[in-house]
């Protein structure tokens, strides 16, 4: 998955964002798991997928102050 711009994200609707959020963090744990197991041959994706999720709560917090 390639890496997404903040300007995508800020164009997505406050319930793709939260369900992107909510899948995210899903991925996250995953990968915590298969690097806990030794089974994670990607280690970027973890970063990737940490600054996805800042962008993508960034952007949910934007929307809530404005």
């Amino acid at each position: 998955m390639p890496k997404v711009k903040f300007s995508e994200v800020s164009e997505l609707s406050v319930e793709e964002l939260s369900t992107r959020l909510r899948d995210l963090k899903e991925e996250a744990l995953n990968l915590r798991l298969q690097q806990a197991t030794g089974q994670l041959e990607n280690t970027a994706r973890r970063r990737i997928v940490r600054r996805e999720i800042a962008q993508v709560m960034t952007a949910i917090n934007q929307r809530k102050s404005s």
